[in-house]
């Protein structure tokens, strides 16, 4: 089936950067969104940002005018670009590919995460 791998994550200070990269692979015919989520210790997982297949964005307030979504379908690829980051950006990322189109119909898929913490 189809798998996604993210990488990217790291350690980092308050005020850095770092850029996430989730790409998928099997046999994929297409895909319509593609987003970010992330998961505080303690917390519910929560969405970060989704691409459409058009290139349309959305962003949650909390990372507005910080972080850059954006993707490559060629390489049925998503990146996150994160700056300015703060303490409290700290969290397991997740990618989720939604709408996947292949030999095995429609499905979401999830990869399994990349740590990001940001030290103050």
């Amino acid at each position: 089936q189809v798998q996604l791998v993210e990488s990217g994550g790291g350690l980092v200070q308050a005020g850095g950067s770092l850029r996430l990269s989730c790409v998928a692979s099997g046999s994929i015919f297409s895909i319509n969104a593609m987003a970010w989520y992330r998961q505080a210790p303690g917390k519910q997982r929560e969405l970060v940002a989704v691409i459409n297949s058009g290139g349309s964005v959305n962003y949650q307030d909390f990372v507005k005018g910080r972080f850059t979504i954006s993707r490559d379908n060629a390489k049925n690829t998503v990146y996150l670009q994160m700056n300015s980051l703060k303490p409290e950006d700290t969290a397991v990322y997740y990618c989720k590919y939604e709408g996947v189109r292949g030999p095995f119909g429609w499905m979401n898929f999830w990869g399994k995460g990349t740590l990001v913490t940001v030290s103050s």
